[in-house]
């Protein structure tokens, strides 16, 4: 079992890679993940699961166009981890282009992430969609 500050670092790995089934691989298969953004962004909500939270980078996928994405710093519990971040992101198809920090919480239970919460700049990210 690997401590919560490695397996979140591997978990933004896996996501830079591209690599969804092997940031799965680093969620309880009962995960909840909560996301708090703009309305306009079908991904804004809550998935629970292995399926859903494929489901949910799918709809980033088509409506985000990531620029950057940046894990700036990692604030460490025994069994949670908090990260402050940047991202700066294209509205898909024909949006803008916005710029915002993020949160990202992590709770972890046996090595694995049990909950996760997003929240970014929802007002940044709505100005810029269509």
């Amino acid at each position: 079992m690997s401590d919560p500050l490695s397996t979140i670092q591997n978990l933004y790995a896996a996501f830079g890679r591209g690599d969804i089934p092997g940031l799965l691989a680093l969620l309880s298969t009962d995960v909840t993940w909560q996301f708090i953004g703009d309305r306009k962004a079908p991904y804004t909500g809550t998935a629970r699961g292995h399926g859903q939270v494929a489901e949910w980078f799918g709809m980033v996928a088509q409506v985000d166009g990531i620029q950057a994405f940046e894990p700036r710093q990692f604030l460490v519990g025994p069994d949670h981890v908090t990260v402050i971040g940047f991202e700066r992101t294209q509205a898909l198809p024909d949006g803008g282009v916005f710029e915002c920090e993020w949160v990202h919480v992590w709770q972890l239970k046996d090595g694995l992430v049990q909950r996760f919460l997003g929240i970014l700049d929802s007002e940044a990210a709505a100005i810029a969609r269509p």
